[in-house]
């Protein structure tokens, strides 16, 4: 474990420990990883991939890695997570096998596979701890370079930190911004656009970012020379090498197995990064891989002999003692005796996380089966209850799905018979405790939570209070906003300068400056990554993506890391990001503005709101500021220029997250719509009016959360007909809404029709206004598809049309 020093100075002896305590872990690294992939051959475990062959960089970058630093990494960084005394031995095969005790396996209570590594940012209650006094690593994903994104976010937080004055609790987060950003790859994942879209980034901005590339040659089975042009990421980048005059990067190579030299080189960039805020590469090659990618293949198929042959001679870890030995810092004798110890230490401690994983289980089956053999005393089914309770006990290493299995089944035996109600109730209470430990946390569950968010109306002067352009009432709120908030920032494309494409941030660069008004690149990807580092470290970000269709640039970023940070970290981290963007009722192909359905099957963890007008989409922000969870809002493109009444409580209305409003009260249909084509259905409502249908209309506001009071099927009751109508292609969001509708708030009981949607067609809207009228859904779509419901109920009142 590396310990921060306050002297500089370093005896011989002193030096000569802390070599011997860096071999130690690499040993303990190296065992484990070989006694990991032995447990997945054996069934223990499910999948494996391990640091081996890395350890010896990564013993240098904890060096270097300060209290307050972040890292952002691959999943082979083992060996620095023990280096930093943040992963024990039983820790580490505890995630091997999935223990769901957020106590025994604390990255991610068995909620990914081994690997992929975590510290703890929250406190019980969601509350942030102090970051600056512990060593911090963000939640790793699978996804390779999915961290990257990230990484840009969590070095930028440092530059806020250090030249913005005034933010809230800023000493939890930052000491004046001396703290570095650590990123790790793989050399092959380089290839991915998302990192050559963060390095450009990274080197705009000029944040402390160290990126560190393990380059073995290899990415799964696939040569260097299939992956990056002249085999060589550092050699390609040269173009980024940072000059007297410009920005971008210093880059840095070094051979993996050179434990001096790789010291050395980590001070360097330390040094480079913390003081000057200019980012660093590293790139660590001449590194091996001596299992292979990963316990679903042997690196023997596809390395030939002579490959072979050289990785045995320059494994780190091998040269690393060679080099001891050189220097007389210890004894080969010493060193195999490290090398031994470690082999028992590893053993216990696997041993020991084996027991801690299965030994509430096996009280578990214990309990099953007492509950079983109970049953069958009294039962007609008693000699097949009792073969179930053999089966059972006869497993000597159970699983929560086998012990459950053996219930349920049971259960079906005996459904006419007396025991059936104890059964019963000991699967309910057992489902009920062990499912939360698989789907709790998707959603913040501490009273920070979009819930506990009351409900403030805009105030006006009075009832005559003069209208504005919606873009205005949104303007003079995000002004409130940075006013009251000094963490709170906002970036993106035309975000700066020109204060957005729709005027809606007109002037807020030139009153609180470039950092917290920002302009950006046409990077969408690491938009996303910019929030969510800084929000990672306490920051208030709002992230604008320019159009909703710009979104799918982003959407992996948003599914893989923002949607799963809580969950995949059982609530111990979180990035309390905004998205900006707007969207609905656009023309054309690329500019349509709803893919509603994907995106709100792809970020499941983030809320999802579709204000009609900009007075709520401003109170979303007000509401959401007072949270701790992310969100995506969505604003009406064709609402910036609509008039609305000018509030006299900026900054403080808030728009209640998860409750529909209704518009209009009706009883012969409930219509239900959102955002934009709201419009249409409000002027359709109308128009049927005179025609003698009354319809009720109903605003959904938002679609994740939904209608948590259940109003809609409150609506429905009364007018026992319903009609959702969405701009998305059929059985996009439409499909959601239903679901939620009819199965979820059981309308079913209440309908007297079919209920019915009316969506956009399946192909992208055509360009032009003609091209949007027959492409999505208009005002005589819907009053047409009213009549024709009601058409159903009362032919000779209402006749056919067509």
């Amino acid at each position: 474990m590396i310990k921060e020093k306050s002297d500089s100075t370093l005896t011989f002896a002193d030096f000569k420990i802390e070599v011997l305590n860096d071999y130690t872990t690499a040993i303990i690294s190296r065992e484990c990883s070989l006694l990991g992939r032995k447990e997945v051959l054996t069934g223990k475990a499910k999948f494996g991939i391990f640091g081996d062959g890395k350890e010896v960089p990564q013993l240098a970058m904890a060096k270097a890695f300060k209290n307050g630093d972040f890292r952002s990494g691959y999943y082979r960084d083992q060996t620095f997570m023990m280096a930093i005394g943040e992963l024990t031995m039983q820790q580490f095969f505890a995630g091997l096998y999935g223990h769901t005790d957020i106590e025994q396996e604390p990255m991610s209570a068995g909620r990914q596979m081994g690997g992929h590594f975590a510290t703890h940012s929250l406190n019980e209650d969601g509350s942030w701890k102090d970051l600056t006094k512990q060593k911090n690593s963000s939640s790793d994903i699978s996804p390779t370079a999915g961290q990257m994104p990230r990484l840009l976010g969590l070095a930028q937080a440092s530059k806020i930190y250090r030249q913005v004055k005034g933010i809230s609790n800023s000493s939890y987060f930052s000491n004046e911004g001396n703290e570095i950003a650590w990123g790790t790859i793989g050399n092959a994942s380089t290839s991915e656009g998302l990192f050559f879209e963060t390095i450009n980034a990274a080197g705009v901005l000029q944040v402390p970012m160290v990126m560190s590339v393990w380059d073995d040659e290899y990415g799964i089975s696939v040569h260097a020379r299939h992956q990056t042009t002249k085999e060589n990421i550092s050699e390609i980048l040269k173009g980024y090498q940072k000059e007297d005059d410009t920005n971008g990067f210093e880059i840095l190579r070094v051979k993996g197995w050179d434990y001096a030299d790789l010291v050395a080189t980590y001070e360097k960039a330390a040094t480079i990064a913390r003081e000057q805020h200019v980012p660093v590469l590293i790139h660590v090659n001449e590194l091996t891989q001596p299992q292979g990618h990963s316990s679903s293949g042997s690196h023997e198929r596809y390395k030939d002999g002579n490959r072979l042959a050289w990785e045995r001679d320059f494994d780190c870890v091998r040269q690393m003692k060679l080099w001891m030995i050189a220097i007389n810092i210890a004894s080969p004798e010493e060193l195999d005796a490290i090398d031994a110890q470690a082999k028992k230490d590893v053993l216990e401690a696997k041993k020991a996380a084996w027991n801690a994983f299965l030994n509430p289980i096996i009280e578990e089956q214990k309990e099953l089966i007492a509950v079983l053999q109970h049953i069958a005393t009294s039962s007609s089914k008693k000699v097949e209850i009792l073969k179930y309770v053999s089966d059972l006990s006869g497993i000597k290493a159970p699983i929560k799905k086998e012990i459950l299995v053996t219930a349920r089944k049971v259960l079906r035996l005996i459904l006419n018979e007396s025991g059936r109600e104890e059964l019963s109730k000991w699967i309910t209470t057992y489902t009920a405790k062990t499912q939360k430990n698989f789907s709790s946390n998707l959603y913040s569950e501490t009273e920070l939570n979009v819930f506990s968010v009351e409900k403030v109306i805009p105030t006006y002067e009075d009832d005559a209070s003069e209208d504005t352009d919606g873009r205005m009432i949104l303007r003079d709120n995000f002004d409130a906003i940075f006013t009251k908030y000094p963490e709170a920032l906002i970036f993106g494309e035309d975000a700066g300068t020109i204060g957005d494409v729709n005027q809606g941030l007109e002037g807020m660069q030139e009153k609180y400056g470039e950092l917290r008004v920002a302009d950006v690149g046409i990077r969408e990807a690491t938009i996303l990554g910019q929030g969510i580092g800084m929000a990672m470290r306490g920051l208030r970000p709002i992230a604008e993506i320019q159009y909703l269709d710009y979104l799918l640039y982003a959407i992996q970023i948003m599914s893989d890391d923002l949607a799963t940070l809580r969950y995949r970290t059982v609530g111990k981290q979180k990035a309390p990001l905004i998205i900006r963007t707007r969207g609905h009722r656009l023309e054309g192909i690329w500019h349509s503005g709803s893919p509603m359905g994907m995106i709100i099957n792809a970020v499941r963890g983030i809320h999802v709101l579709v204000p009609r007008n900009m007075t709520q989409a401003a109170g979303f922000y007000n509401s959401l500021l007072e949270c701790d969870e992310p969100a995506l809002v969505i604003e009406c493109l064709n609402g910036y220029r609509l008039k609305e009444k000018m509030p006299t409580n900026y900054g403080e209305f808030k728009t209640p997250i998860g409750v529909v409003e209704t518009m209009k009260e009706g009883s012969d249909i409930t219509l239900v719509s959102y955002g934009s084509t709201l419009r249409l259905v409000q002027q359709a409502a109308k128009e049927l009016m005179e025609i003698g249908i009354d319809c009720e209309v109903i605003d959904l506001q938002s679609l994740l959360p939904f209608d948590i009071k259940h109003d809609l099927v409150k609506s429905i009751a009364k007018t026992n007909r319903l009609l959702v109508i969405d701009e998305d292609v059929p059985g996009g969001a439409s499909a959601f809404i239903l679901q939620q509708i009819i199965e979820q708030q059981d309308g079913y009981n209440y309908l007297d029709s079919k209920p019915q949607t009316l969506t956009a067609k399946e192909h992208r809207p055509a360009y032009g206004t003609d091209g949007d009228y027959f492409s999505k859904p208009s005002t005589e779509d819907i009053f047409e598809k009213v009549y024709a419901m009601m058409n159903e109920v009362n032919p000779s009142k209402y006749p056919s049309m067509f």
